[in-house]
Protein backbone atom coordinates (compact mmCIF):
# COMPACT_ATOMS: atom_id res chain seq x y z
CA UNK A 1 0.00 0.00 0.00
CA UNK A 2 1.12 3.47 -0.71
CA UNK A 3 1.49 6.18 1.87
CA UNK A 4 2.89 8.66 0.89
CA UNK A 5 0.10 11.58 1.23
CA UNK A 6 -0.39 10.44 5.11
CA UNK A 7 3.38 10.42 5.44
CA UNK A 8 3.50 14.41 4.28
CA UNK A 9 0.41 15.22 6.58
CA UNK A 10 2.05 13.48 9.54
CA UNK A 11 5.41 15.80 8.60
CA UNK A 12 3.46 18.83 8.78
CA UNK A 13 1.66 18.27 11.44
CA UNK A 14 4.68 16.74 13.97
CA UNK A 15 5.60 20.61 13.45
CA UNK A 16 2.51 22.17 15.13
CA UNK A 17 0.38 19.49 16.66
CA UNK A 18 2.30 17.42 19.82
CA UNK A 19 2.60 14.38 18.50
CA UNK A 20 1.46 15.11 14.70
CA UNK A 21 -2.05 14.00 16.49
CA UNK A 22 -5.04 15.76 18.77
CA UNK A 23 -5.64 12.43 20.75
CA UNK A 24 -2.31 10.16 21.66
CA UNK A 25 -2.96 6.82 20.54
CA UNK A 26 -3.61 8.09 16.75
CA UNK A 27 0.02 8.35 16.59
CA UNK A 28 0.33 4.64 15.90
CA UNK A 29 2.97 5.19 18.63
CA UNK A 30 1.82 1.80 20.59
CA UNK A 31 2.32 -0.50 17.73
CA UNK A 32 5.41 1.75 15.54
CA UNK A 33 5.05 3.34 12.05
CA UNK A 34 3.11 5.79 10.94
CA UNK A 35 -0.52 6.98 11.04
CA UNK A 36 -2.77 7.20 8.07
CA UNK A 37 -5.50 10.06 7.12
CA UNK A 38 -8.71 9.69 6.50
CA UNK A 39 -9.96 11.09 3.85
CA UNK A 40 -13.71 9.62 4.02
CA UNK A 41 -15.92 6.81 5.20
CA UNK A 42 -18.69 5.12 4.41
CA UNK A 43 -20.54 1.48 6.02
CA UNK A 44 -18.06 -0.80 7.90
CA UNK A 45 -15.18 0.86 5.21
CA UNK A 46 -12.47 3.84 6.10
CA UNK A 47 -10.57 5.19 2.85
CA UNK A 48 -6.82 7.33 3.21
CA UNK A 49 -5.95 10.06 1.45
CA UNK A 50 -3.77 7.73 -0.46
CA UNK A 51 -7.13 5.72 -1.65
CA UNK A 52 -6.32 2.77 0.30
CA UNK A 53 -10.03 1.22 1.92
CA UNK A 54 -9.84 -0.98 5.52
CA UNK A 55 -12.66 -2.92 6.70
CA UNK A 56 -12.84 -0.40 10.20
CA UNK A 57 -13.14 -1.89 13.50
CA UNK A 58 -12.50 1.58 15.32
CA UNK A 59 -15.51 3.24 14.27
CA UNK A 60 -14.18 6.85 15.15
CA UNK A 61 -13.86 4.84 18.80
CA UNK A 62 -17.15 3.56 19.28
CA UNK A 63 -19.68 5.88 18.06
CA UNK A 64 -20.25 4.39 14.64
CA UNK A 65 -22.38 1.79 15.92
CA UNK A 66 -24.34 1.72 12.63
CA UNK A 67 -21.50 2.45 10.48
CA UNK A 68 -20.23 5.40 8.61
CA UNK A 69 -21.74 8.14 6.89
CA UNK A 70 -25.20 6.62 7.34
CA UNK A 71 -27.82 7.98 5.13
CA UNK A 72 -30.15 8.88 8.06
CA UNK A 73 -27.59 9.98 10.25
CA UNK A 74 -26.55 12.45 7.45
CA UNK A 75 -29.86 13.71 6.18
CA UNK A 76 -30.62 14.78 9.99
CA UNK A 77 -27.31 16.87 9.99
CA UNK A 78 -28.21 18.59 6.96
CA UNK A 79 -31.51 19.38 7.85
CA UNK A 80 -30.49 20.61 11.58
CA UNK A 81 -27.50 22.78 10.48
CA UNK A 82 -29.90 24.66 7.92
CA UNK A 83 -31.29 26.23 10.94
CA UNK A 84 -28.06 27.13 12.11
CA UNK A 85 -24.89 25.57 13.47
CA UNK A 86 -25.30 26.83 17.68
CA UNK A 87 -27.39 29.35 19.04
CA UNK A 88 -26.47 29.51 22.63
CA UNK A 89 -29.98 29.12 24.05
CA UNK A 90 -31.97 26.35 24.52
CA UNK A 91 -33.18 24.16 21.47
CA UNK A 92 -36.01 21.70 21.04
CA UNK A 93 -33.44 18.27 20.35
CA UNK A 94 -31.98 18.94 23.73
CA UNK A 95 -34.96 18.39 25.47
CA UNK A 96 -35.80 15.54 23.06
CA UNK A 97 -32.62 13.80 23.85
CA UNK A 98 -32.96 14.11 27.25
CA UNK A 99 -36.52 12.22 27.15
CA UNK A 100 -34.67 9.63 25.11
CA UNK A 101 -32.06 9.01 27.48
CA UNK A 102 -34.19 8.99 30.04
CA UNK A 103 -36.31 6.33 28.70
CA UNK A 104 -33.53 3.77 27.36
CA UNK A 105 -31.79 4.29 30.77
CA UNK A 106 -34.18 5.05 33.91
CA UNK A 107 -31.43 4.72 36.53
CA UNK A 108 -30.88 8.35 34.77
CA UNK A 109 -34.52 10.60 36.01
CA UNK A 110 -32.52 13.76 35.16
CA UNK A 111 -29.91 14.11 32.10
CA UNK A 112 -27.27 17.37 31.39
CA UNK A 113 -25.34 17.42 28.11
CA UNK A 114 -21.95 17.71 27.90
CA UNK A 115 -19.60 17.99 24.85
CA UNK A 116 -17.25 15.22 25.84
CA UNK A 117 -17.01 11.50 27.82
CA UNK A 118 -14.50 13.22 29.84
CA UNK A 119 -16.51 16.13 30.25
CA UNK A 120 -18.90 14.19 31.92
CA UNK A 121 -17.26 12.05 34.09
CA UNK A 122 -15.17 15.08 35.04
CA UNK A 123 -19.02 16.58 36.45
CA UNK A 124 -19.87 13.33 37.37
CA UNK A 125 -16.87 13.32 40.54
CA UNK A 126 -18.04 16.78 40.98
CA UNK A 127 -21.50 15.84 41.56
CA UNK A 128 -20.72 12.88 43.78
CA UNK A 129 -18.30 14.93 45.73
CA UNK A 130 -20.81 18.04 45.92
CA UNK A 131 -23.63 15.93 47.13
CA UNK A 132 -21.84 13.64 49.39
CA UNK A 133 -19.54 16.44 50.85
CA UNK A 134 -16.74 14.02 50.80
CA UNK A 135 -13.28 14.15 48.92
CA UNK A 136 -11.94 10.65 47.67
CA UNK A 137 -13.17 8.57 44.55
CA UNK A 138 -12.04 5.27 43.85
CA UNK A 139 -11.61 3.54 40.31
CA UNK A 140 -10.22 0.57 38.72
CA UNK A 141 -6.62 -0.59 37.52
CA UNK A 142 -6.64 -0.13 33.96
CA UNK A 143 -10.23 2.02 33.94
CA UNK A 144 -10.01 5.15 31.68
CA UNK A 145 -12.01 7.83 32.65
CA UNK A 146 -10.88 10.74 30.50
CA UNK A 147 -8.16 12.78 30.92
CA UNK A 148 -9.36 14.82 34.08
CA UNK A 149 -6.40 14.37 36.68
CA UNK A 150 -8.12 13.03 39.23
CA UNK A 151 -8.20 10.25 36.87
CA UNK A 152 -5.12 9.92 35.45
CA UNK A 153 -3.91 7.62 38.32
CA UNK A 154 -3.03 3.68 37.05
CA UNK A 155 -5.28 4.61 34.10
CA UNK A 156 -5.70 2.32 30.89
CA UNK A 157 -5.81 3.06 27.06
CA UNK A 158 -3.51 5.67 26.17
CA UNK A 159 -1.99 6.06 29.37
CA UNK A 160 -1.03 2.66 29.88
CA UNK A 161 -0.06 2.92 25.58
CA UNK A 162 2.66 4.91 26.21
CA UNK A 163 4.03 3.63 29.42
CA UNK A 164 2.58 7.08 31.61
CA UNK A 165 1.71 5.13 35.28
CA UNK A 166 0.74 8.85 35.88
CA UNK A 167 0.81 12.11 34.21
CA UNK A 168 3.07 14.84 34.97
CA UNK A 169 0.88 17.86 35.77
CA UNK A 170 -1.43 15.92 37.84
CA UNK A 171 -1.22 17.71 41.54
CA UNK A 172 -0.24 15.17 44.21
CA UNK A 173 -2.29 16.51 46.46
CA UNK A 174 -5.20 15.66 43.95
CA UNK A 175 -4.01 12.41 42.98
CA UNK A 176 -3.82 11.41 46.81
CA UNK A 177 -7.82 11.46 47.29
CA UNK A 178 -7.75 8.76 44.09
CA UNK A 179 -8.02 5.54 45.66
CA UNK A 180 -7.17 2.82 42.80
CA UNK A 181 -8.11 -1.32 43.30
CA UNK A 182 -8.19 -4.33 41.37
CA UNK A 183 -10.78 -4.71 38.68
CA UNK A 184 -12.46 -8.13 39.65
CA UNK A 185 -10.72 -8.24 42.79
CA UNK A 186 -14.22 -9.30 45.40
CA UNK A 187 -12.10 -9.03 48.85
CA UNK A 188 -9.85 -5.71 47.42
CA UNK A 189 -13.18 -3.62 47.15
CA UNK A 190 -14.35 -4.97 50.62
CA UNK A 191 -11.27 -4.01 52.43
CA UNK A 192 -11.21 -1.00 51.02
CA UNK A 193 -14.28 0.38 52.04
CA UNK A 194 -14.30 -1.10 55.42
CA UNK A 195 -11.14 0.83 56.06
CA UNK A 196 -12.25 4.15 54.51
CA UNK A 197 -15.55 3.43 53.11
CA UNK A 198 -17.15 6.58 55.07
CA UNK A 199 -14.77 8.99 53.42
CA UNK A 200 -15.78 7.89 49.74
CA UNK A 201 -17.55 9.92 47.62
CA UNK A 202 -18.24 7.85 44.64
CA UNK A 203 -16.82 4.90 42.88
CA UNK A 204 -16.48 4.99 39.12
CA UNK A 205 -15.65 2.02 37.04
CA UNK A 206 -16.14 1.41 33.35
CA UNK A 207 -18.78 -1.93 33.95
CA UNK A 208 -17.05 -3.91 31.02
CA UNK A 209 -13.91 -2.64 30.68
CA UNK A 210 -13.06 -1.08 27.32
CA UNK A 211 -9.59 0.72 27.94
CA UNK A 212 -7.29 -2.63 29.14
CA UNK A 213 -8.61 -4.25 25.88
CA UNK A 214 -11.88 -5.70 26.91
CA UNK A 215 -12.66 -7.12 30.28
CA UNK A 216 -15.59 -8.62 31.46
CA UNK A 217 -17.13 -8.23 34.60
CA UNK A 218 -17.00 -11.47 37.06
CA UNK A 219 -20.36 -13.29 38.06
CA UNK A 220 -21.47 -10.88 40.84
CA UNK A 221 -18.78 -8.12 40.99
CA UNK A 222 -21.28 -5.20 39.61
CA UNK A 223 -23.66 -6.11 42.36
CA UNK A 224 -21.08 -6.31 44.87
CA UNK A 225 -19.98 -3.02 44.24
CA UNK A 226 -23.48 -2.08 44.72
CA UNK A 227 -23.84 -3.00 47.61
CA UNK A 228 -20.80 -1.39 48.91
CA UNK A 229 -21.57 1.44 47.75
CA UNK A 230 -25.23 1.92 49.25
CA UNK A 231 -23.66 -0.12 52.24
CA UNK A 232 -21.36 3.00 53.05
CA UNK A 233 -22.90 5.84 51.46
CA UNK A 234 -20.93 6.26 48.54
CA UNK A 235 -22.20 6.82 44.90
CA UNK A 236 -21.76 4.21 42.45
CA UNK A 237 -20.83 6.07 38.81
CA UNK A 238 -21.36 3.69 35.94
CA UNK A 239 -18.65 5.05 32.77
CA UNK A 240 -20.61 4.01 30.21
CA UNK A 241 -19.15 6.43 27.79
CA UNK A 242 -18.17 2.86 25.84
CA UNK A 243 -20.64 0.76 26.97
CA UNK A 244 -23.93 2.77 26.75
CA UNK A 245 -26.43 1.96 24.07
CA UNK A 246 -23.93 -0.53 23.08
CA UNK A 247 -23.68 -3.60 24.81
CA UNK A 248 -27.40 -3.17 24.85
CA UNK A 249 -29.88 -0.55 24.18
CA UNK A 250 -29.89 0.49 28.15
CA UNK A 251 -26.05 -0.62 28.32
CA UNK A 252 -23.89 -2.40 30.59
CA UNK A 253 -26.39 -1.51 33.79
CA UNK A 254 -29.30 -3.12 31.45
CA UNK A 255 -27.09 -5.76 30.48
CA UNK A 256 -26.23 -6.89 34.25
CA UNK A 257 -29.18 -5.86 36.04
CA UNK A 258 -27.30 -3.18 38.21
CA UNK A 259 -28.52 0.19 38.93
CA UNK A 260 -26.38 3.35 39.44
CA UNK A 261 -26.82 6.84 41.26
CA UNK A 262 -25.27 8.16 38.29
CA UNK A 263 -24.13 7.24 34.53
CA UNK A 264 -22.08 8.92 32.10
CA UNK A 265 -22.37 8.77 28.30
CA UNK A 266 -21.06 10.00 25.26
CA UNK A 267 -20.23 8.48 21.35
CA UNK A 268 -23.55 6.89 20.31
CA UNK A 269 -25.52 9.64 21.63
CA UNK A 270 -23.61 11.90 18.96
CA UNK A 271 -23.80 9.78 16.33
CA UNK A 272 -19.94 10.92 15.67
CA UNK A 273 -20.36 14.14 16.70
CA UNK A 274 -18.80 15.88 20.07
CA UNK A 275 -21.20 14.91 22.64
CA UNK A 276 -21.23 13.57 26.31
CA UNK A 277 -23.81 13.27 28.99
CA UNK A 278 -24.16 12.68 32.81
CA UNK A 279 -27.28 11.84 34.45
CA UNK A 280 -28.83 10.05 37.53
CA UNK A 281 -31.01 10.19 40.61
CA UNK A 282 -33.34 13.17 40.34
CA UNK A 283 -32.09 14.31 44.12
CA UNK A 284 -28.64 14.27 42.78
CA UNK A 285 -28.75 15.87 39.25
CA UNK A 286 -31.01 18.64 40.86
CA UNK A 287 -27.88 19.88 42.81
CA UNK A 288 -26.17 20.85 39.53
CA UNK A 289 -26.81 24.52 38.62
CA UNK A 290 -29.02 26.03 38.06
CA UNK A 291 -31.36 24.03 40.11
CA UNK A 292 -28.59 23.59 42.82
CA UNK A 293 -25.19 24.81 44.02
CA UNK A 294 -22.19 22.32 42.12
CA UNK A 295 -21.55 24.41 39.08
CA UNK A 296 -20.93 23.36 35.59
CA UNK A 297 -21.55 25.12 32.38
CA UNK A 298 -20.80 24.62 28.79
CA UNK A 299 -21.28 27.25 25.82
CA UNK A 300 -22.03 24.56 23.16
CA UNK A 301 -23.45 21.46 25.29
CA UNK A 302 -26.98 20.21 23.27
CA UNK A 303 -25.31 21.60 20.13
CA UNK A 304 -28.41 20.76 17.56
CA UNK A 305 -26.44 18.95 15.14
CA UNK A 306 -25.12 17.05 17.75
CA UNK A 307 -28.06 16.13 19.14
CA UNK A 308 -29.40 15.53 15.80
CA UNK A 309 -27.26 13.21 14.67
CA UNK A 310 -27.51 11.28 18.23
CA UNK A 311 -31.04 11.05 18.31
CA UNK A 312 -31.02 9.84 14.36
CA UNK A 313 -28.66 6.98 15.58
CA UNK A 314 -30.77 6.34 18.61
CA UNK A 315 -33.57 5.65 15.94
CA UNK A 316 -31.28 3.21 14.02
CA UNK A 317 -30.43 1.34 17.38
CA UNK A 318 -33.77 0.61 18.64
CA UNK A 319 -35.04 -2.04 15.82
CA UNK A 320 -36.19 -4.96 17.87
CA UNK A 321 -33.37 -7.26 17.16
CA UNK A 322 -30.56 -4.69 16.61
CA UNK A 323 -28.28 -5.60 19.26
CA UNK A 324 -28.91 -9.54 19.03
CA UNK A 325 -27.73 -9.58 15.58
CA UNK A 326 -24.91 -7.06 17.01
CA UNK A 327 -23.71 -9.64 19.03
CA UNK A 328 -23.99 -12.65 16.57
CA UNK A 329 -21.57 -10.17 14.28
CA UNK A 330 -19.19 -10.04 17.27
CA UNK A 331 -19.77 -13.84 17.85
CA UNK A 332 -19.05 -14.56 14.11
CA UNK A 333 -15.85 -12.34 14.38
CA UNK A 334 -14.27 -13.83 17.28
CA UNK A 335 -14.73 -17.08 16.99
CA UNK A 336 -13.33 -16.96 13.23
CA UNK A 337 -10.54 -15.08 14.88
CA UNK A 338 -9.67 -17.46 17.39
CA UNK A 339 -9.92 -20.54 14.70
CA UNK A 340 -7.81 -18.50 12.82
CA UNK A 341 -5.03 -18.45 15.64
CA UNK A 342 -5.30 -22.27 16.53
CA UNK A 343 -4.56 -23.14 12.59
CA UNK A 344 -1.61 -20.88 12.83
CA UNK A 345 -0.18 -22.54 16.27
CA UNK A 346 -0.44 -19.01 17.93
CA UNK A 347 -1.83 -18.04 21.55
CA UNK A 348 -4.17 -16.50 21.19
CA UNK A 349 -8.13 -15.30 23.10
CA UNK A 350 -10.52 -13.06 22.47
CA UNK A 351 -13.16 -11.11 24.64
CA UNK A 352 -16.42 -9.76 23.66
CA UNK A 353 -19.84 -8.22 24.38
CA UNK A 354 -22.42 -6.98 21.53
CA UNK A 355 -20.08 -4.64 19.36
CA UNK A 356 -16.82 -4.58 21.04
CA UNK A 357 -14.30 -7.16 21.48
CA UNK A 358 -10.79 -8.06 23.05
CA UNK A 359 -7.68 -9.35 21.22
CA UNK A 360 -5.14 -11.29 23.51
CA UNK A 361 -1.89 -12.67 22.44
CA UNK A 362 -2.10 -15.38 25.24
CA UNK A 363 -4.04 -18.03 26.57
CA UNK A 364 -7.23 -17.17 28.51
CA UNK A 365 -9.10 -16.52 30.47
CA UNK A 366 -8.51 -12.47 30.71
CA UNK A 367 -10.42 -10.90 33.73
CA UNK A 368 -8.10 -8.59 35.03
CA UNK A 369 -6.03 -6.28 34.45
CA UNK A 370 -2.92 -8.31 35.11
CA UNK A 371 -4.04 -10.57 33.07
CA UNK A 372 -4.52 -8.30 30.19
CA UNK A 373 -1.10 -6.88 31.03
CA UNK A 374 0.39 -10.38 30.18
CA UNK A 375 -0.34 -10.48 26.64
CA UNK A 376 2.00 -10.36 24.25
CA UNK A 377 2.05 -7.15 22.92
CA UNK A 378 4.89 -6.90 20.20
CA UNK A 379 2.85 -9.63 18.54
CA UNK A 380 0.26 -7.53 18.50
CA UNK A 381 1.95 -5.04 17.10
CA UNK A 382 3.03 -7.52 14.03
CA UNK A 383 -0.54 -8.66 13.54
CA UNK A 384 -1.76 -5.32 13.80
CA UNK A 385 0.50 -4.36 10.74
CA UNK A 386 -0.23 -7.63 8.68
CA UNK A 387 -3.74 -6.86 8.84
CA UNK A 388 -3.41 -3.01 8.07
CA UNK A 389 -1.75 -4.32 5.25
CA UNK A 390 -4.26 -6.82 4.02
CA UNK A 391 -6.87 -3.94 4.40
CA UNK A 392 -8.31 -4.00 8.36
CA UNK A 393 -7.79 -1.49 10.70
CA UNK A 394 -7.82 -2.79 14.24
CA UNK A 395 -7.26 -0.07 17.26
CA UNK A 396 -3.56 0.74 16.81
CA UNK A 397 -2.87 -0.49 20.47
CA UNK A 398 -2.58 -3.37 22.21
CA UNK A 399 -5.41 -2.00 24.79
CA UNK A 400 -8.23 -1.02 23.06
CA UNK A 401 -11.73 -2.37 22.14
CA UNK A 402 -12.22 -3.47 18.94
CA UNK A 403 -15.58 -2.45 17.67
CA UNK A 404 -18.39 -4.13 15.63
CA UNK A 405 -21.17 -2.09 13.79
CA UNK A 406 -24.34 -3.49 12.01
CA UNK A 407 -22.59 -2.30 8.80
CA UNK A 408 -20.10 -5.04 9.26
CA UNK A 409 -21.62 -7.49 6.97
CA UNK A 410 -20.50 -11.44 6.00
CA UNK A 411 -18.33 -10.15 3.40
CA UNK A 412 -16.73 -7.98 5.47
CA UNK A 413 -16.13 -10.18 8.45
CA UNK A 414 -15.28 -13.37 5.36
CA UNK A 415 -12.58 -10.36 4.53
CA UNK A 416 -11.11 -9.93 7.74
CA UNK A 417 -10.80 -13.61 9.07
CA UNK A 418 -9.24 -14.33 5.63
CA UNK A 419 -6.72 -11.43 6.42
CA UNK A 420 -6.50 -12.81 9.91
CA UNK A 421 -5.50 -16.57 8.39
CA UNK A 422 -2.90 -15.25 6.55
CA UNK A 423 -1.71 -12.35 8.85
CA UNK A 424 -1.23 -15.38 12.14
CA UNK A 425 0.90 -17.49 9.28
CA UNK A 426 2.74 -14.43 8.47
CA UNK A 427 3.40 -13.45 12.40
CA UNK A 428 3.53 -17.59 13.73
CA UNK A 429 7.31 -17.60 13.34
CA UNK A 430 8.39 -13.86 14.31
Amino acid sequence: MNHDRSHALFSRARELIPGGVNSPVRAFKSVGGEPFFAQSAEGAFITDVDGNRYVDYVGSWGPMIAGHAHPQVLAAVAETMRNGLSFGVPNALEVTMAERITKIAPSCEMVRMVNSGTEATLSAIRVARGATGRSRIVKFEGCYHGHGDSFLVKAGSGVMTLGLPNSPGVPSALADLTLTIAYNDFDAATILFDEVGGDIAGLIIEPIVGNANCILPRDGYLQHLRELCTKHGALLIFDEVMTGFRVALGGAQERYGITPDLSTFGKIIGGGMPVGAYGGRRDLMEQVAPSGPIYQAGTLSGNPVAMAAGLATLDLIQVPGFHTDLERRTNVLCDGLESAAREAGIAFTTTRAPGMFGLYFREGPVETFDDAKASDTARFNRFFHAMLGRGVYLAPSAFEAGFVSSAHGEAEIAHTLNAARESFKEIAGA
